[in-house]
């Protein structure tokens, strides 16, 4: 009986802060990586040849704009818990396509842009697109709101 209140806590719990630390690790990396960017130059120019189709055929200052923003933008949002299976899914192409044309010379490590990190966060992306942002975030206060209002309409 004890280990059974003890694993029903633990999963009470979990439900609050297993996705919020997700968030905030993966808002911190992506937060502190679009900085970079906004203040170092642009080196998309010299990786362009590497980028996936169609991204190769813009022109690296958009590609290096595009990244930018989503990164900032998405770690507000994931930071808030506010669209967040949105931008698990925006930011986990943003890092596919970082593993393919930045991380793909470097094998797998974490030094020297190796990919071993960023699998890292596609595996914590992937959770929160599956199981959501988890209780304390805005995504499920407006979903609660949202919910509630449906049922009232259709009841």
């Amino acid at each position: 009986m004890r280990l059974r209140a003890l694993l029903n806590l633990l999963d009470r719990l979990g439900a609050w802060i297993a996705p919020l630390g997700l968030r905030l690790l993966l808002a911190y990396e992506f937060w502190r990586d679009g900085l970079e960017k906004f203040q170092g130059q642009n080196w998309f120019v010299e990786i362009r040849e590497r980028l996936p189709f169609p991204l190769h055929l813009l022109p690296p200052e958009i590609s290096w704009q595009i990244a930018l923003w989503f990164e900032l933008i998405g770690a507000i949002a994931l930071l808030l818990g506010l669209g967040t299976r949105l931008f698990a899914a925006a930011l986990s192409i943003l890092t596919l396509v970082a593993i393919s044309s930045v991380h793909a010379g470097a094998g797998y490590n974490v030094c020297a842009n190796g990919w071993k990190l960023p699998l890292i966060y596609l595996a914590m992306f992937l959770s929160l697109i599956l199981t959501g942002p988890g209780k304390l975030s805005l995504d499920y206060r407006l979903r609660g709101r949202f919910l509630s209002s449906e049922r009232r309409l259709w009841s």
